[in-house]
């Protein structure tokens, strides 16, 4: 079976029943999610004792929000169309990555899934050595990304094949904005001495994104290159704690076979799938400890 047969089997009422939004499962999980963000950040910024190990789970929080950040480029975490584009421009902000520009880039991803020619996220081929997977995992080539994307978007330059001529503008000026609300936060964190700032985001973020490149690398990685989405995409089963993180979206497979299901529905997808399923593995330390053992090879 693929995608499409898949969708097809599926009966009019189940499609209008699994792709119907919510505005407050939105607002429970983003309540829950960014209350945490809150609190550890006000726990930090009053130095309460072992404040320094808050920063960890701290920047783990930040940095997966760019799963909400994904779910609102498909639009589908909020029902109300404006709280997704107010979101996604929040987390976007947060994690250095422009909402408008990726929304084209993932959409992309979707269309082309593995196809090595046209899926832009091979552009940056999956770690094949011991030292790719530890670079890879630190965080630091997808932050250099980030901000040579914003840099080269704000200068007009936007020209690859994914974001259309129309939307280009849209993307120089998105970038333009984003650097130049950065480059005010620095002048006003400079001029008041706000140095929090460095405690409750920058070096959090940076401590939590090597979480996100495991999580992340169990999507794809080591899966098939082609276009049937039971061969190309790996649902990873983990705990409730995980999967509220990531937004459900560790029900990667069944995401990408129906992806105008909201997170929360995700997992009654997942209930009608699961016996389809080819790519799996039963956690995310299960799935890095294959990828590591298939270097020494």
């Amino acid at each position: 079976m693929n995608q499409q047969q898949f969708i097809r089997s599926l009966s009019n009422e189940q499609r209008r029943s699994l792709t119907q939004k919510s505005d407050a499962a939105g607002y429970g999980y983003l309540a829950t999610h960014g209350g945490a963000i809150v609190v550890l950040g006000v726990l930090i910024s009053q130095q309460v004792p072992l404040w320094p190990l808050l920063m960890l789970p701290q920047g783990i929080l930040i940095v997966f929000l760019f799963t909400l950040l994904h779910e609102t480029a498909h639009r589908t975490p909020f029902a109300t169309a404006i709280v997704n584009d107010r979101v996604g421009a929040v987390c976007g902000f947060l994690l250095a990555l422009p909402p408008e520009w990726f929304r084209c880039f993932h959409f992309a991803h979707h269309r082309y899934t593995q196809d090595p020619e046209k899926d832009p996220e091979l552009a940056s081929a999956k770690p094949s050595t011991l030292g790719q997977y530890l670079l890879h995992i630190s965080g630091l080539p997808i932050w250099l990304s980030h901000f040579k994307t914003l840099f080269h978007n704000a200068r007009g330059l936007c020209e690859v094949a994914y974001v259309p001529q129309p939307k280009r503008a849209r993307v120089r000026s998105e970038a333009l904005r984003m650097l130049g609300l950065y480059l005010l936060v620095f002048v006003v964190c400079v001029i008041f001495h706000w140095h929090v700032l460095l405690y409750v985001w920058l070096i959090p973020v940076l401590l939590g994104q090597p979480f996100l490149r495991l999580y992340l690398l169990a999507e794809h990685g080591r899966c098939a290159f082609g276009a049937n989405i039971y061969d190309n995409t790996r649902t990873t089963f983990s705990n409730k704690l995980v999967r509220r993180l990531a937004w459900n979206m560790p029900y990667h497979t069944e995401h990408h076979a129906f992806p105008s299901v909201p997170f929360f529905r995700l997992k009654t997808l997942h209930n009608i799938m699961q016996n389809d399923l080819q790519q799996t593995e039963p956690g995310y330390a299960a799935f890095n400890l294959i990828y590591l053992k298939s270097l020494f090879r």
